[in-house]
């Protein structure tokens, strides 16, 4: 989806329409979204508020509004789904489908993505930009090509051609850092991964190499996961004013753990491990985890877990720019510890887990 956020918003708010738009905290928050007018600034997702408003000072701040998203979402994937059955989710506006096979019976994916497209457009009111190619990492960069309303097709035949014109941070996994490390090498451009000294390559990228080296030559045989399972759910807030109430930080905590507890309720999931994370008002970020059998949901059994785990930082006795809470360690069932020493009630553990498990 382009903007997704953003042209929620925009979509929702005529007034919004045609102004430079970002969605997130207030000032001291982060960019979750930028309207493509803002971009236009420089203002990127994960910026910091202060400095979006800096490059674009007429910059409209929309607080986020996740429930509706979702539902923007829910819809999107439902006409993915009515498609094919491959779909694998990236995150709330993103997704690769496998249209190998497809329910229109359309041999090829140019006009799977066009009617995809159309159907979003007709259904939302919002564009969506996609990319066609024979895997995952070519149909990645096609679908960023020409965005907004972009439709790139990278055909096999094209794939050469394409790659040739790349430059080395078009790599799966190469951020900022790691780009600056090549170019540093004389590495600028994706193909010179090809030529570039194993030893020198492994010496900048580590255990990435093989892998960067088969994407560069455009190899990347993953298959479309439809059934991926989440590895964790975490909640964090960034506050418009330091905190140095440690009841009030508790209470914070203490919300956003409950939240969790209701992620995993509404997903029939149980978690071991309960994680906070804390900024404090100098940047420093620390975070803490606490790991316990059985698994559980209960929503007191987390609060109080991630309350308990302030004790072991200074929130309170340092000021707190922002919590976080997170659950991981995911299973949807309960298994008794392996220590046969350790207790186990298979009383408790069914109030625990809810109504189903499987």
């Amino acid at each position: 989806m382009d903007a997704f956020y953003a042209s929620v918003e925009q979509r929702d708010d005529p007034s919004l329409r045609g102004k430079p738009v970002a969605v997130g905290g207030q000032h001291r928050g982060v960019v979750a979204a930028a309207s493509y007018e803002a971009r236009a600034f420089g203002v990127r997702s994960a910026m910091p508020m202060a400095r979006a408003i800096r490059l674009c000072p007429k910059l409209v701040v929309v607080r986020p509004n996740f429930a509706r998203y979702r539902d923007v979402s829910q819809a999107v994937f439902a006409i993915f789904r009515s498609v094919t059955a491959l779909v694998e989710p990236l995150s709330l506006d993103e997704a690769y489908l496998d249209v190998t096979e497809n329910a229109w019976h359309e041999p090829l994916g140019l006009r799977v993505a066009e009617r995809l497209k159309a159907a979003i457009r007709d259904t939302t009111q919002l564009t969506a930009s996609a990319g066609v190619a024979p895997n995952k990492f070519l149909a990645k960069i096609a679908s960023a090509w020409k965005k907004p309303d972009g439709l790139t097709v990278i055909a096999p035949e094209r794939v050469e051609r394409f790659l040739q014109k790349l430059p080395v941070d078009a790599l799966w996994g190469v951020g900022p850092v790691t780009a600056q490390r090549l170019r540093d090498r004389g590495i600028e451009r994706l193909i010179q991964v090809r030529t570039a000294d194993p030893a020198m390559l492994r010496e900048a990228v580590g255990s990435q190499a093989d892998w960067l080296r088969r994407l560069a030559d455009g190899t990347d045989d993953r298959p479309v996961v439809s059934n991926r399972t989440a590895k964790s759910s975490g909640t964090e807030n960034t506050f418009s004013r330091d905190l140095i109430d440690a009841q009030e930080i508790r209470a914070a905590v203490d919300e956003m753990a409950r939240e969790g507890a209701a992620w995993l309720e509404k997903k029939t999931l149980l978690c071991r491990t309960v994680t906070i994370k804390v900024r404090y008002a100098d940047f420093t970020t620390i975070t803490r985890s606490h790991t316990e059998l059985p698994p559980t949901r209960n929503s007191d059994d987390i609060a109080l877990r991630a309350v308990a785990l302030l004790d072991r930082t200074e929130a309170g006795l340092r000021p707190v720019r922002l919590l976080g809470v997170s659950v991981h360690n995911l299973s949807d069932t309960i298994e008794p510890p392996s220590d046969p020493l350790l207790p186990f009630d298979s009383t408790t553990a069914g109030r625990t887990s809810g109504q189903k498990s499987s």
